[in-house]
């Protein structure tokens, strides 16, 4: 039994690395291009939570909107309490609800 198997590698580890943060930056960009245009809904990018949003900052996204900057996050954010650099992946199901709900009554 002297069975080898070879794989052949896929390149450096930063290289891949490198690809992909590149591939999620694109990705959140992206996203980030839908929201500001009004094409996705925030409430909806955090209920659902896609893999490029997941280690992305609930402030990012929020800021991402027309009109929104950090005083009217930080508003927001305040009054659930959850703080601003907490991701959208790491966010309890009820956090999830109770902030997708004030996104809509915030748009109202």
């Amino acid at each position: 039994m002297n069975a080898t198997a070879t794989i052949a590698p896929a390149g450096p580890q930063y290289m891949r690395a490198l690809e992909r943060a590149n591939e999620v930056r694109l990705a959140r960009a992206e996203l980030k291009r839908q929201v500001a245009m009004g094409e996705i809904d925030v409430a909806t990018v955090i209920l659902e939570c896609p893999w490029e949003a997941r280690s992305m900052a609930v402030v990012d996204l929020l800021m991402s909107q027309r009109r929104w900057g950090q005083a009217r996050c930080r508003k927001l954010l305040a009054q659930i309490p959850m703080p601003e650099k907490k991701t959208i992946g790491s966010m309890t199901d009820r956090q999830r609800h109770t902030l997708a709900l004030m996104l809509g009554s915030a748009e109202e």
